[in-house]
């Protein structure tokens, strides 16, 4: 059985609303952690995950922490928080404010990746967080994989319109009509469909630009290619691997290419 919501709207509808459909089609690779994702898998991942972090106390409109080392790994953290009903903010990897924000926002939720887990682990200790989510085994952590185990439950109902999905750390806090509101207008702005292959070459620290992208591309059944921090030969390289077809660049552009 897969946790669903009866409520429209939400940005986890939007997004993964026909994953299912789709299969195993691939929707996203990480290059620099060496991950691929389905549709399926990746839409599954992220209910079934909510619903563990609902059944391990998670609350609704509570903040959660993520402070990972890749793409695939802020995705899958940042929409889970999201169909779990809370409140996802990532954090810059290496910022020494992570437990002054974390206080700040009252989080009690951290979720990390293991390289990172050790830092992640002393901000918890310095403010709120009493819970530690690793992507893979790590000391006094939970594996996100165990909360794949459990058993499904049906994920918190709410006012999309109303019910807050994303803070970032200059305060910016968006709800899930907000988040559907900028895919919308980005695809207005750039055409993506499920034939595009779409590489993303953005830091992780372009949070809201990054979840806004990714998305709208995974809304529209394209396939996300991300791989930050690429040489110009490299760029170009990747470009034909792939059969790249739009690219989003450094300077903030999107482009088709």
């Amino acid at each position: 059985m897969r946790p669903t919501s009866s409520i429209k709207g939400t940005v986890t509808e939007a997004v993964f609303g026909c994953a299912h459909e789709r299969g195993d089609r691939p929707a996203l690779i990480d290059l620099s952690a060496g991950v691929v994702y389905g549709y399926r898998r990746l839409a599954e991942e992220v209910t079934r995950g909510a619903s563990g972090l609902v059944r391990r106390g998670a609350r609704r409109s509570q903040v959660a922490g993520i402070h990972v080392d890749n793409a695939a790994a802020q995705t899958l953290a940042v929409h889970t928080v999201i169909a779990a009903g809370g409140v996802a903010a990532p954090l810059a990897s290496g910022n020494g404010e992570t437990a002054e924000l974390l206080a700040r926002w009252d989080a009690r939720l951290l979720i990390t990746t293991p390289n990172l887990a050790e830092a992640s682990l002393q901000a918890a200790e310095a403010s709120r967080v009493r819970q530690v989510i690793a992507f893979g085994r790590a000391r006094d952590t939970v594996d996100f994989a165990d909360l794949l185990l459990l058993d499904p439950g049906p994920l918190p109902l709410f006012d999309p319109s109303v019910q807050p999905a994303l803070l970032t750390e200059d305060e910016g806090l968006f709800t899930h009509r907000d988040l559907i509101g900028r895919m919308r207008e980005l695809g207005r702005l750039t055409v993506l469909e499920k034939s595009d292959v779409l590489l993303v070459t953005w830091p992780l620290g372009c949070t809201l630009a990054m979840t806004t992208l990714v998305g709208l591309a995974l809304m529209r059944g394209a396939l996300v290619v991300v791989a930050p921090g690429l040489s110009p030969a490299e760029l170009s390289a990747t470009i034909h691997d792939f059969g790249v077809t739009v690219v989003a660049l450094l300077d903030g552009a999107v482009q088709r290419v």
